[in-house]
């Protein structure tokens, strides 16, 4: 976990790998749960017998799913001090490049591409997010988010 005092600490590592979140294991459990959430219960993700035949060997997670556990990155990877408030303002590109079976281990590298001042003393900062599984070198989702956060 990287700690940071102030948004001002953060803002000059523009360009530059900030930090790498703690590693994630993806449960049956979790995207059985997704898919009742989202109603996306398509056989690859929850019929695990079905699945083992699948294209992957395996269930696999949901892109969406994977994509969702980025705010689970950010708390693990690093810390403003004198924030008082952080909001997820959006993605700006997402893509889903190699499969996530369950039982995988995921884990985030985060390089701050932008950081500009807005209303409030507030600062938005965008990242791109690499996520990776453990033991695979191609990331399986490349994200750039944009948060917002206040002193």
């Amino acid at each position: 976990m990287k700690t940071f005092q102030t948004l001002a600490e953060v803002a000059a590592l523009v360009g530059q790998d900030v930090a790498e979140s703690d590693w994630i294991t993806v449960t049956q459990e979790q995207v059985n749960l997704f898919a009742q959430a989202t109603g996306d219960h398509q056989w690859i993700h929850v019929d695990v017998e079905r699945a083992k035949a699948g294209p992957f060997g395996a269930p696999i997670a949901h892109g969406f799913l994977t994509l969702s556990m980025l705010p689970r990155f950010f708390e693990s990877a690093l810390h403003i001090l004198q924030t008082r408030m952080g909001v997820n303002y959006g993605l700006n590109k997402v893509r889903f490049t190699s499969p996530v079976p369950v039982g995988s281990r995921l884990r985030a590298r985060m390089k701050l591409l932008a950081c500009d001042p807005i209303d409030n003393n507030g600062m938005q900062m965008t990242w791109e997010v690499a996520v990776e599984r453990e033991g695979v070198t191609k990331p399986v989702c490349i994200a750039e988010s944009i948060a917002r956060s206040y002193p």
